[in-house]
């Protein structure tokens, strides 16, 4: 996740209400729980996947879906899907709001995340992404032909990728240009199975009653820390909303620029009218 992006208007004060530390406490501990049984039960599975079917995931991947669920309802994020999940593989390019986007859109339908490679050292973050399958790639061009190697290999597996292609997060108030560089392991000649597809897929948030309109963004020079305890501790909680826009066939549009060029067209229009701009 690339938080470089910058808001000319600084962020919300996160204020923390009476009852705080409570709530975070609370779910806090619940959620490590959640996590800590996803991690062993997908640990152990995997020790007999693995040799059974490789890069694939089928018998680990409700394993994940259930702790995204489960952690958005211990937040009380009220979580709602549009449209229907792409089946299948190929890939799903979605604008990027917050870390919570993880849980939001795994929760809709299983996805394997396409990462940056400094993120397989985050501690705890990395051990966890890389759990669950995440996909890591460097930003040096001299690379680009071994990661769309990878990524058709991902492809032919039958995985559904997940792409952020505005390279950054924001506030949630807008989408942002998407970059065309990993569109290039989409559209290539024979880049995955037949019938595989990329499925545009808009996230917004709806902040709590009062709250900031951008609550649940995280950007700029946020720390994540902070953050989280903001939303742990929030004594109300908004909603996340998934719209599943119509899959676009990786041949149908002529080159990665215009196969970008139409996927965030759909992710823009899935946008409420005030949060179409740059």
């Amino acid at each position: 996740m690339s938080v470089t992006w910058q808001s000319p208007v600084p962020p919300p004060d996160m204020a923390r209400a009476p009852g705080h530390w409570r709530r975070v406490a609370w779910r806090g501990a619940r959620i490590v729980l959640v996590i800590g049984a996803g991690v062993l039960a997908t640990m152990l599975l995997r020790l007999a996947e693995r040799p059974v079917h490789g890069v694939a995931r089928p018998w680990t991947q409700p394993i994940t879906i259930w702790v995204c669920r489960r952690t958005l309802a211990i937040l009380r994020i009220a979580h709602e899907v549009q449209g229907t999940p792409m089946q299948g593989p190929g890939a799903v390019v979605a604008n990027h709001v917050s870390w919570l986007d993880i849980f939001a859109l795994n929760a809709a339908k299983r996805v394997y995340f396409v990462s940056k490679a400094e993120v397989a050292g985050w501690p705890g973050i990395g051990f966890l992404a890389r759990l669950v399958g995440t996909v890591f790639i460097t930003r040096d061009p001299r690379a680009a032909r071994a990661h769309t190697a990878l990524l058709q290999e991902r492809l032919a597996a039958g995985q559904r990728l997940l792409f952020f292609p505005e390279g950054t997060s924001t506030d949630g108030m807008r989408v942002r240009p998407f970059k065309s560089t990993l569109f290039e392991a989409l559209s290539a000649p024979g880049a995955g199975p037949e019938g595989a597809r990329a499925q545009p897929v808009t996230i917004f948030y709806e902040a709590p009653d009062g709250a900031d309109p951008r609550f649940y963004g995280w950007w700029g020079d946020m720390e994540f820390g902070s953050h989280l305890l903001a939303v742990l501790g929030a004594a109300r909680q908004g909603r996340v909303r998934v719209v599943c826009h119509a899959p676009v066939p990786l041949d149908a549009e002529d080159g990665r620029k215009a196969l970008a060029a139409a996927c965030e067209a759909a992710v823009r229009a899935g946008m409420p009218s005030d949060r179409r701009g740059t």
